[in-house]
């Protein structure tokens, strides 16, 4: 009868050690993963990163100092509402996609549609602006945004860039050119919030525009062949 209990007993200490262990295991890798994110009180050059991202979209009117603090959580949770992502101001592996920062954490998919506005916003900067300078081109970006946001153009980035007679590049067929990396980052980072156009709704090239009218307008800066207005 002993011999058959501490039978018992050793298998029962077996099963209780296995899943002690297991549970180790598991609460690791759940510390790992955290680790692998920045959130408030983080410190470090992946918090730098996130900062000068940030601030250069116009979230973040912070100091570059490595610190997630407030300021920096505000910012992010802002980013994240934008880019349709969980508003939690932690930067986790979708939120470090969008930001254009590698992780050691892993990759996360960007959701569908952020994705499809990215690259035909990347295609219309190809047609309209391939061989401008880079903030040029991010410029040019910026304008489809600023126009989504103004009440007097359609509210969507195709409808924006689809309007008719809107932009040269959707009436001659080269919006359907394939874009390079340039205009890719170029997208991304007007779709993530900056602006060299300091607000423009329009642009043109005084070399080759024909419409009186669009040299009434505002302008806001030059930038390469582009004269941005609003």
């Amino acid at each position: 009868m002993i011999k058959r209990d501490f039978i018992k007993y050793k298998r029962l200490l077996i099963i209780l050690i296995i899943l002690f262990s297991v549970g180790a295991v598991f609460a690791l890798a759940q510390n790992n993963n955290v680790e692998a994110t920045s959130r408030y009180g983080s410190r470090g050059e992946e918090v730098k990163q996130i900062q000068t991202k940030l601030k250069r979209w116009g979230y973040y009117n912070g100091s570059v100092d490595g610190i997630y603090g407030t300021q920096t959580v505000n910012a992010v949770k802002n980013f994240q509402r934008k880019n349709g992502l969980t508003a939690d101001g932690i930067a986790g592996p979708a939120t470090l996609k969008a930001l254009g920062i590698t992780s050691s954490s892993g990759s996360s998919q960007t959701s569908g549609t952020n994705s499809s506005d990215i690259n035909l916003l990347s295609h219309l900067i190809y047609g309209e602006a391939r061989g401008e300078p880079y903030t040029g081109q991010v410029a040019v970006g910026a304008v489809i945004m600023n126009r989504v946001k103004s009440s007097s153009f359609p509210n969507s980035i195709a409808g924006v860039i689809y309007q008719r007679g809107a932009f040269d590049a959707v009436s001659d067929g080269q919006i359907n050119m394939s874009p390079d990396s340039t205009s890719k980052k170029a997208a991304q980072d007007a779709y993530n919030g900056w602006d060299p156009s300091y607000g423009a709704i329009y642009y043109f090239n005084p070399a080759t525009a024909t419409n009186k009218w669009i040299w009434s307008r505002p302008l806001t800066i030059t930038i390469g062949k582009h004269r941005f207005c609003k």
